[in-house]
């Protein structure tokens, strides 16, 4: 028996019968991607977007969870860092430096993940600097597309925001940038994460958890989701918010 087989076995245990909390009450939206996710064909494919002073749990998290559903599903997995200014090494927040990054290609995934970092610090790496030269912005404006769900957290929010992806639209983002979303046309929502379809939104750093989490079980369903929460010791926490799956 091989280590999926082996963590699939033993987390199935620890994962059956257990209750699902706010974060986890599915609404007719996730249900409607439940059923969908079921009926496609090829690998589920996730890209994490990459910058200079990304914040370190904020690309982490996603990353770690996306990677672990591969363990509980029967769907292929493919999680990968990409960066839209060419694949290059990145020095995240805290000095992580990272190599390896892909290419560029939301046109070949089903999530676009767009974590946050150096938002306050407008002399420094991170999400202002990326406002500011423009590039990501624009990358990400260019993204959206039928089929592609953009899903941000923290202060990533603020570059969906930039590309003009959240005007009009219920969305979320870390608790000290929530002013700046509404001001530049977000509808935001007081939850931990918002989903409005192909644009899904979280809070602060550690709702990374939290945004993945909900839409493996959007996408990949329940069990797969529980199976994950097992493995990392975690339960998803907070309320998250969802429109209808007439809005999609």
């Amino acid at each position: 028996m091989n280590r999926r087989d082996v963590l699939r076995a033993s987390t199935a245990l620890s994962a059956t019968g257990v209750l699902v909390g706010a974060a986890g009450s599915m609404s007719a939206a996730a249900a409607d991607h439940s059923v969908a996710a079921k009926e496609r064909i090829g690998p589920f494919r996730v890209q994490v977007v990459m910058f200079d002073g990304v914040e370190e749990l904020d690309f982490a998290a996603p990353y770690e969870v996306f990677s672990a559903a591969g363990f509980f599903t029967s769907r292929p997995v493919e999680v990968d860092y990409v960066r839209a200014s060419g694949p290059a090494a990145v020095t995240a927040a805290y000095g992580t430096r990272l190599r390896g990054i892909g290419r560029w290609a939301p046109d070949e995934a089903d999530v676009l993940v767009v974590p946050g970092g150096g938002y306050g610090r407008r002399d420094s790496p991170g999400v202002w600097a990326e406002i500011t030269r423009g590039t990501l912005p624009r990358a990400l404006a260019e993204a959206a597309r039928p089929g592609l769900t953009i899903a941000a957290l923290c202060t990533g929010v603020m570059l969906c925001s930039a590309a003009g992806l959240t005007r009009g639209r219920p969305c979320t983002t870390h608790h000290g940038a929530r002013a700046d979303l509404e001001s530049q046309g977000g509808v935001v929502k007081n939850a931990r994460v918002v989903d409005d379809g192909d644009l899904v939104t979280a809070g602060g750093i550690t709702s990374g958890l939290e945004l993945a989490l909900w839409i493996v079980r959007r996408e990949l369903g329940p069990d797969t989701a529980l199976g994950i929460e097992a493995m990392l010791e975690y339960e998803a926490r907070g309320t998250v918010w969802a429109r209808h799956s007439s809005a999609r």
